[in-house]
């Protein structure tokens, strides 16, 4: 009995700190999401709205448009950066590459860059009449590249972005994971004459699965808040190509004031991303709860 108090009295601070942090805020943004408040409006007084603020949401196209757009990038760049991911770690974890400590290194800087400073760079990488990106593409594949009046070549751009910024933490993470599995179960699979495929999917990726779902459960919820680097490469545009549902939720709640509705647009879209998390859980491990 004393020792259980002991150890109730080590996880006060934690717990107080947990409920300051995140149980507070959320409250406060619920709280606020019922509310008309706009500090540039004509009345910019707190004004009671009810559930005003979620039903014009659901016919709210900008809103909608930026979701679907943020879905699709999540997709993209988390598929890419397991597969890119998924490869490296195996080509760096190879006996036989020379320098791979080097390597290594060189492919783990990315992660430790600022977001801000890495859209700042791949926005001078981009400039047409600056940039090496347009200047090269033009010279050797004849592409007129913009990312300033192409949608395409924005988007694209981003999710290239990404898969620079964030492969090499994918590739860190499996690299640990791949290290940490038994040998035993693939030698015994080489033996009963399982092909390199078969050995990957039926006993590999098992037993990766702890370390895959971590993996895709960070990236995912990264990329559905992606802001200060999308902001600083095209700023949302061209014609809100760009404009991924992070970067409109702080258009509306900054630059607008628009603290109401940006409160209920962040607390949907914390449900949405909820469920994905919740779908992907499930389609992964095949289990509807948290016990086995």
């Amino acid at each position: 009995m004393r020792q259980s108090n002991i150890g109730w009295l080590f996880l006060t601070p934690a717990t107080l700190i947990l409920f300051i942090v995140g149980f507070v805020p959320f409250i406060y943004i619920l709280y606020v999401g019922f509310f008309d408040w706009n500090t540039n409006a004509v009345d910019p007084t707190l004004r009671w709205a009810g559930l005003q603020n979620y039903r014009s949401l659901v016919f709210d196209t900008t809103f909608l448009n930026s979701l679907a757009r943020t879905l699709v990038f999540a997709f993209f760049v988390v598929v890419s950066e397991l597969l890119l991911g998924y490869v490296l770690a195996r080509a760096l974890m190879a006996d036989r590459l020379w320098g791979r400590q080097f390597f290594r290194t060189i492919h783990t800087l990315p992660i430790v860059v600022a977001p801000i400073a890495v859209g700042a760079t791949w926005r001078l990488l981009c400039v047409p009449g600056f940039g090496i990106v347009p200047y090269y593409l033009k010279l050797w594949f004849g592409i007129d590249y913009n990312i300033s009046t192409n949608a395409y070549h924005a988007f694209g751009t981003a999710i290239i972005m990404d898969l620079w910024h964030w492969t090499p933490f994918v590739t860190l993470s499996l690299m640990a994971g791949l290290t940490a599995l038994p040998k035993e179960p693939l030698e015994q699979a080489q033996i009963d004459g399982g092909n390199k495929l078969q050995i990957f999917w039926y006993v590999i990726v098992p037993m990766l699965k702890p370390v895959l779902l971590t993996t895709v459960f960070i990236r995912l919820m990264d990329a559905l808040r992606s802001v200060d680097e999308i902001w600083m490469l095209t700023k949302g545009g061209p014609a809100e190509a760009t404009r991924f549902i992070g970067l409109h939720i702080w258009i509306n709640v900054f630059p607008k004031t628009d603290y109401g509705y940006g409160a209920a647009m962040s607390l949907l879209t914390l449900y949405v991303t909820i469920v994905l998390s919740w779908l992907l859980f499930v389609a992964m491990t095949g289990r509807k709860g948290g016990a086995q």
